[in-house]
């Protein structure tokens, strides 16, 4: 039994064949997992959050494996990032923790990957949207991996709730033609270049 209350999850996976210019061989997925947690700060001030962080680490890793199943396995994921939505009654430093806890439940699942996880929470309702950034999983300086992805539920999160969520792509934007490094190019293995 865990420490924290889900009241529901969602995957959903995007599969991209094009963006206007030629279509591709094998199609860009996207995907994004979601848990609706309840915010067990909901309206007051706590001083120490890190035991609430410590215990996300098991669902950041479900949430992860979850996803990567759902994309083909972690050798087709190329970029990732996260993104929480902390409902009215919550603070941001609320979901500040999935920081730690949703990235390195990524980075286990996907054998450790050096590249900065690429992140974004607000304070919202039911039906808020966010734009999750992804960027590479081994080096930050892969700009056609520079993409989003779009983290919704129709329900959540409530006033007393937190929507945490991982987003994965299998490769980087269909047609990327902006220069940067390329995939081919990283060499250091730093999550840098």
């Amino acid at each position: 039994m865990s420490s924290y209350d889900i009241r529901k999850t969602a995957l959903s996976v995007e599969t991209v064949w094009h963006e206007r210019g030629p279509r591709l061989e094998k199609p860009l997925l996207i995907g994004t997992a979601v848990a609706v947690v309840a915010n067990p700060f909901a309206g007051r001030y706590e001083p120490n959050l890190m035991p609430f962080q410590a215990a996300l680490r098991e669902l950041g890793r479900e949430l992860a494996t979850r996803l990567i199943a759902q994309l083909g396995g972690a050798a087709h994921i190329e970029a990732y990032g996260k993104g929480i939505i902390v409902g009215e009654d919550g603070e941001l430093e609320h979901g500040a923790v999935w920081h730690e806890a949703g990235g390195q439940g990524m980075r286990e699942v996907l054998a450790q990957p050096k590249a900065i996880v690429p992140a974004a929470k607000t304070i919202g309702g039911p039906g808020t949207r966010l734009m999750v950034p992804l960027g590479h999983i081994h080096a930050c300086y892969v700009r056609s991996h520079f993409g989003t992805a779009e983290m919704t539920l129709w329900d959540a999160p409530r006033r007393d709730e937190i929507a945490f969520g991982l987003v994965m792509a299998t490769g980087g934007r269909p047609h990327a033609r902006i220069g940067g490094l390329a995939v081919s190019d990283i060499s250091v293995h730093d999550g840098q270049r």
